[in-house]
């Protein structure tokens, strides 16, 4: 039977966080037929128009027992939404008879207000780390993450993040090599590990149109190589010495450092994505043995690498855990038009 994808919109959702999930889902679903089916709903069923003045036709909530994984958009509405007493309850309901309860961007803040959140760990888009922390304190938030699982939860950064979200979540029904099939018919990088920075040091370091851009984008499709100072400014027909003081001037950062920056990262994606082991990810991205890799994560990080290997695998004992144990069932949610007519504002949510 196929699973049913359900995503969850309201007034001024950001459209690219409803619509770049759904096309990732269906281009999935072309692949292995009668995988997915996808519906949008609302608390207020019909032309629901988003932050662009675009509209998606909404169906109601309906029962929470025919979902399989529920996505909740985000976008400038999401503080309001998250208002909705309906909207809540069947967020809560989902997250007890649903397989998977996801938000991309913003939507994050409806899970918290739901009360799924207390004492787990979520990421949102950048821009809203801070007032999210003040409004949730009991959230583990970790706000320089692509997307981040803790059990049956899961949450991304913003906008295009929301498509890296649902490449996963097809790697996991379907496996890597359908991801990435549907990675490459969408034109989109297979797939950005959750743990990867939402503000890279490539991003950080590379001006538009900075004339080090070329190499950064080299260093780091190149990270295995040797990649010391002689070897930059070759790279760029530079002198070493004057190679060093225009890098450091234009990027913020010494080469070394920056070199450092950029395996530090790409080594804690591979590491936090699970897929090999310490000493495999030393090595592909430069260090060569994991004590080198140990003492840069140090520097750079302020831990060491076994500590996210060790924090990944207790979220894997969890979710082995929760498995484990027989769901708790909630009963389906009626009547939102009636709970959510409210004018937006009328009741705060208590944190």
């Amino acid at each position: 039977m196929p699973r049913r994808i359900a995503v969850l919109i309201y007034p001024g959702f950001q459209i690219l966080d409803a619509t770049g999930p759904i096309a990732a889902f269906e281009i999935a679903a072309r692949y292995r037929p009668d995988t997915y089916t996808l519906s949008v709903i609302a608390a207020q069923p019909g032309q629901v128009k988003s932050s662009s003045g675009v509209c998606l036709q909404a169906g109601r909530l309906g029962r929470v027992a025919a979902i399989d994984t529920l996505v909740v958009s985000g976008g400038e509405g999401s503080r309001t939404a998250a208002e909705c007493p309906a909207t809540r309850r069947f967020v809560r309901a989902s997250a007890g008879r649903s397989r998977r309860v996801a938000s991309v961007c913003s939507g994050t803040y409806i899970l918290a207000a739901a009360g799924l959140l207390d004492g787990k760990r979520a990421t949102t888009h950048w821009s809203r780390t801070a007032d999210f922390a003040r409004r949730f304190p009991q959230v583990r938030l970790e706000p320089d993450r692509i997307f981040v699982r803790d059990g049956n939860i899961w949450s991304s950064a913003g906008i295009t993040a929301g498509i890296d979200l649902a490449l996963a979540l097809i790697g996991e029904d379907l496996g890597d090599d359908l991801a990435r099939r549907t990675a490459q018919q969408l034109v989109v990088y297979f797939r950005r590990p959750g743990g990867q920075s939402q503000f890279s040091p490539l991003l950080q370091m590379e001006h538009a149109g900075g004339r080090f851009a070329g190499l950064l984008d080299h260093v780091r499709t190149h990270l295995r190589d040797r990649l010391d100072v002689d070897q930059l400014a070759r790279l760029s027909c530079i002198s070493p010495r004057h190679f060093s003081r225009l890098f450091k001037a234009e990027t913020g950062s010494g080469p070394a450092k920056a070199v450092e920056r950029l395996r530090v990262d790409a080594a804690r994606a591979a590491l936090e994505s699970g897929s090999s082991s310490v000493q495999q990810v030393a090595a592909s991205s430069g260090f060569g043995d994991p004590e080198r890799m140990r003492r840069s994560f140090l520097r750079v990080l302020g831990e060491p690498p076994s500590v996210l290997k060790r924090r990944r695998g207790r979220a894997a004992g969890a979710e082995l855990q929760r498995a484990a144990r027989p769901g708790t069932a909630d009963k389906a949610v009626h009547g939102a038009r009636g709970d959510c007519s409210r004018r937006a504002g009328s009741r705060p949510v208590r944190r």
